[in-house]
């Protein structure tokens, strides 16, 4: 299913398929430098205060570190907040030989964030653009999905993120963007369905109007395991 998100931009209307994601969204670090934060001896004490919130003692041995452990743990899981998407994308290569059919990378492996509970969920990110005249080196778009995968998320939000990002910054004749994952919060809590899939895609340009160049991405990307 294509990925509906609601335009945040005001007075605009919205479309299924054309809802457009601001760019300040993507363009930049979602933290500014001179951003007021807590202090990490703050943030400390917050784990403190929902480890004894759950009945644990925060004085015994094994927990004496927790505080500082989870803390750590949180800048690497959300660095993304601090990474700039644009940046990833900015340099392009020239020498495509007259290439005109799409590039696909598929089976880009990740793990983010659910807002909702903040569980992880994790799975699979299958991309592919359409380039004119310049491409993308293509770890750069393993790191762009990182980069949106390590902040809060929702997968659909995931999705078009990724999408806009490429469409604005390579303008592209076109994207596709399919991810699917399995969320810890509907597996391992709540209904502890194990190993349900949710997929979601986004298509932009020559993907979303031209129903064969669809197929032929998914095609691609179901393909058989090497």
């Amino acid at each position: 299913m294509d990925a509906l998100i609601k335009s945040i931009r005001p007075n605009k209307p919205t479309d299924a398929k054309t809802t457009e994601l601001d760019p300040s969204e993507f363009m930049a670090a979602a933290v500014r430098a001179d951003q007021l934060r807590p202090s990490r001896a703050e943030a400390e004490q917050a784990v403190k205060t929902l480890l004894s919130y759950i009945g644990e003692d925060t004085g015994r041995e094994g927990l004496l570190d927790t505080p500082r452990r989870v803390v750590e743990a949180y800048d690497e899981l959300y660095q993304g907040y601090h990474q700039c998407p644009a940046e990833v994308l900015n340099r392009t290569f020239g020498e495509t030989a007259g290439y005109d059919d799409f590039v696909l990378v598929r089976d880009i492996e990740f793990t983010s964030q659910c807002e909702h509970h903040m569980m992880p969920f994790y799975g699979k990110a299958h991309i592919a653009y359409t380039p004119v005249e310049r491409v993308v080196g293509l770890s750069k778009l393993a790191r762009l999905t990182d980069i949106f995968a390590r902040r809060l998320q929702t997968q659909e939000h995931l999705t078009a993120q990724v999408a806009a990002a490429i469409d604005e910054i390579l303008k592209p004749r076109g994207v596709a963007v399919l991810i699917e994952a399995e969320h810890t919060c509907m597996s391992v809590r709540g209904v502890a369905k194990h190993g349900a899939s949710t997929f979601t895609s986004r298509f932009t340009g020559m993907f979303r109007d031209n129903p064969a160049e669809q197929q032929r991405f998914l095609s691609l990307v179901r393909g058989p395991t090497r």
